[in-house]
């Protein structure tokens, strides 16, 4: 039975890598930290989505152990067959405090509320709104509903405002946006996009995996940034990035919108709850963030001298306003090359090439952590600039 299309994957897979695009995973023998351990050597990570440098922290690693000790290791079950532990209801509360929101609802990853929050709230007499570069797991989510379907570029208002106007055609609407765009690394426009959706009588929705953590004065996501703490009717988020670096995600927002979720979401009917561990560390990571802003701030101060850097080596950087440096190199293999070398010269990064990418639009992803020392910063900056150099990428 296997045989035809064993074949058919082999010669798929033989193009992929003829190409230059197959992916090699590469394994990690330490903790996730600043510095790694990866074939056998330590390399500096600038490619991981620790940005408050929380995957390794002590405390986070206390607060787990000492949930599982009494809680136990797993739920073995679904919330509404086997209910869950007051500890979930207590970090539902505690993420609805930290963006201001009146009701959180937790999953097994963001990926998962972004696929459970469509469907359960719209239909085919509704519109989303969608902008182009959204996460691949919103765009799987809008597939599942039977709305109708519009989408306008990147942070481009003037196209947002004519996919509105047609909407009004539909009887609810709603507009969706990362928070921060992973792959280039802007924040979207949300104070002009809630202007819009006041116009227009649209709602609004925000995926805050890359901007939690990051974005605002204390570093509570986009919602802080343009002062819509509040505001924004439906935030999807992640404790697997700036939260820790665990698993877990969530969506927080209006009330009857967590409410209608928890009695038609699938992802989250049909999913087990969260260990207790992850739970337990989870309440305490939003513990630290309301005693301190000490990471958010060194976070801000490691992207700003990682910027200033790289541009002073001739590097073309994206603008940014987030922990993300897109260094862009615009050829695929080249891509490649570039992140092996400097794998060599103990720089741990990922080049991306379409489809995660545009094509011709190839580049390595930086991703800067609180967790990273100026010393460290400045090692990776080396590294680019001695192979950015030796391939012709800067003079």
């Amino acid at each position: 039975m296997y045989g035809k299309i064993k074949e058919h994957l082999q010669h798929e897979l033989a193009e992929i890598e003829s190409a230059g695009l197959y992916k090699r995973e590469r394994i990690i023998a330490s903790p996730q930290r600043a510095e790694i351990e990866v074939a056998g050597r330590k390399v500096l990570n600038f490619c991981a989505n620790n940005y408050l440098g929380l995957s390794d922290n002590p405390r986070l690693i206390e607060a787990a152990k000492k949930t599982m000790d009494a809680r136990g290791y797993g739920m073995s079950s679904v919330r509404f067959i086997c209910g869950c532990q007051d500890i979930h209801k207590e970090l539902e509360k505690v993420i609805a405090d930290y963006f201001g929101t009146e009701d959180t609802i937790l999953y097994a990853a963001c990926f998962d509320a972004n696929g459970g929050v469509f469907e359960p709230l719209f239909s085919e007499e509704d519109a989303i709104i969608s902008d182009s570069l959204n996460h691949a797991s919103i765009i799987d989510g809008v597939r599942l509903c039977k709305a109708v379907r519009y989408r306008y570029a990147n942070a481009d208002m003037g196209e947002l405002e004519e996919c509105l106007k047609k909407a009004q055609a539909q009887r609810f609407r709603i507009i969706v946006t990362d928070g921060v765009f992973s792959m280039d690394g802007n924040a979207a426009p949300l104070d002009r996009i809630c202007a819009l959706a006041e116009k227009y009588d649209a709602l609004v929705m925000v995926d805050e995996c890359h901007s939690a953590g990051v974005l605002g004065e204390t570093g509570r996501g986009i919602t802080e940034l343009y002062d819509l703490r509040g505001q924004v009717d439906i935030l999807t988020g992640t404790l697997g990035k700036a939260f820790g670096g665990a698993v877990g995600g969530f969506t927080t927002g209006r009330r009857e919108i967590i409410d209608m979720l928890r009695q038609r979401s699938r992802p989250y009917l049909f999913s087990n709850s969260l260990p207790p561990a992850v739970v337990g560390a989870g309440i305490e990571t939003f513990k630290m963030l309301a005693e301190s802003h000490e990471l958010h701030d060194r976070l801000v101060a490691n992207v700003e001298h990682f910027r200033a850097g790289m541009m002073a080596a001739g590097f073309d950087i994206k603008p940014t306003q987030s922990a993300i440096c897109a260094v862009m190199l615009y050829d695929a293999k080249l891509s490649q090359e570039f992140a092996a070398k400097l794998q060599d010269e103990g720089v741990f990064v990922t080049g991306f090439y379409y489809p995660v990418v545009p094509k011709g639009q190839a580049r390595i992803r930086v991703q800067v952590s609180a967790g990273h020392t100026i010393e460290q910063l400045d090692r990776c900056i080396a590294a680019f600039t001695k192979v950015g150099k030796e391939l012709n990428v800067i003079k």
